[in-house]
């Protein structure tokens, strides 16, 4: 980004908006802290006594896409300039180390104290999140996907039924159970003290042992399991809930004690196969266009739909971190978008060229993928309160 340069007015969607604001930002040294003048100062709106800044900003010099990060209570890790795995402070971007690596990955997640990699050679790599330095090392077959941790135990495969499943020790590497045969699955979940899979088009869901694969339950579905590659298919909604993508269109609730199934939401219209996102009290399903479905997870009303003019990429997240707040939303043409308690999108905050993922990063704040580069933006009502427009 170019040192104090001013961004444009920007166009509205059709919605009623007031004036667009003008936002300020400014260049600073990777890992480096905004100052107050860096913040800008949001008007008319519903988070009109907050503010919005980029507290930090760092080079990435590849792509990147949403595989590269893994965020964790206790460190965010990112890959970047092909061969290297770094640990930063989420606070102001600071390198807490740095290591050398392989040069793609398939998946990578933060567990606790330890950071799991699974890289396109297949090769799954234990770290610790403190030092970086190599816990294990695990060789696995040719086209191992899929990548999920439940407590001291990950497991791996089933990525296009190319592969077993197969469980491993967190602590040691070693392996506790594998597969007989290849499966085919969606990306796995854990819960009900076991890991949750199903096939893509199929017509069940099945939960297995966390330390033995043997099968514990199966669900029916009330319509065939969506899917969509890489993505995730399963979300927990408390307990041993889950909601997946059913069809075309439909929301299946997973009662896995109960061993049921049943169609919750209907959105009558056509949804990208992806999981449902839980986020402020309400449920929020990708549309095949640009916009959203946004659904009540209790009795499964559509409540509103949401109208982006680009494709939304990464989370959904509310702004209070709870119901009854506003939300944030970040498209492909590198704007943040900030949508009301009633959907509409009332304010749109140009920060880039192209955004590849949006993560919660903490309250009040998010992390922001673009293409080349890793930001972190907050909007915070104790946030430099002088700084307000």
């Amino acid at each position: 980004m170019n040192a104090n340069r001013t961004l444009p007015t920007h166009s509205r969607v059709n919605c009623g908006l007031q004036e667009s604001t003008t936002c300020r930002l400014s260049a600073r040294p990777p890992g480096g802290t905004a100052s107050g003048n860096e913040w800008r100062g949001i008007r008319d709106a519903w988070w009109a006594s907050a503010v919005l800044g980029i507290r930090w900003e760092r080079p990435l010099h590849q792509a990147g896409s949403g595989a590269d990060v893994a965020v964790g209570s206790g460190g965010l890790v990112v890959h970047e300039r092909n061969t290297r795995l770094v640990c930063l402070d989420p606070e102001d971007g600071s390198v807490r180390w740095d290591v050398r690596t392989g040069r793609w990955l398939r998946a990578m997640s933060v567990a606790g104290q330890r950071v799991l990699v699974l890289w396109q050679d297949d090769e799954l790599t234990c770290l610790d999140l403190a030092t970086g330095e190599d816990v294990w090392r695990v060789v696995l077959r040719r086209w191992t996907g899929h990548l999920v941790v439940d407590g001291d135990v990950v497991l791996v495969g089933g990525w296009r039924g190319y592969t077993p499943l197969r469980a491993l020790d967190i602590a040691t590497g070693r392996t506790l159970w594998e597969a007989e045969h290849d499966v085919r699955t969606v990306w796995p979940a854990a819960g009900g003290g076991g890991f949750l899979i199903g096939e893509p088009g199929g017509s069940e869901v099945r939960l297995i042992g966390r330390r033995d694969g043997r099968r514990l339950r199966t669900c029916s579905l009330p319509q065939p399991l969506a899917h969509y590659d890489h993505e995730v298919a399963f979300t927990a909604v408390g307990g041993d809930r889950f909601l997946v993508r059913c069809g075309d269109d439909a929301v299946a609730r997973i009662s896995l004690s109960a061993g049921t199934a049943s169609e919750l939401v209907v959105a009558g219209s056509p949804l990208v196969p992806v999981a449902p996102q839980h986020v402020g009290g309400l449920l929020w399903l990708r549309e095949r266009g640009t916009g959203f479905t946004v659904a009540d997870p209790h009795d499964g009303r559509v409540v509103w739909r949401t109208a982006v003019r680009q494709a939304a990429f990464g989370e959904v997240i509310a702004e209070d971190g709870g119901s009854g707040g506003g939300f944030v939303l970040a498209d492909a043409g590198g704007s943040l978008l900030f949508v009301d308690s009633r959907g509409q999108v009332v304010e749109r905050v140009k920060i880039t060229q192209r955004v590849r993922e949006l993560r919660r990063l903490a309250p009040g704040r998010v992390l922001v993928l673009t293409k080349g580069t890793l930001l972190a933006a907050a909007f915070d009502d104790d946030a430099h309160p002088d700084d307000r427009s």
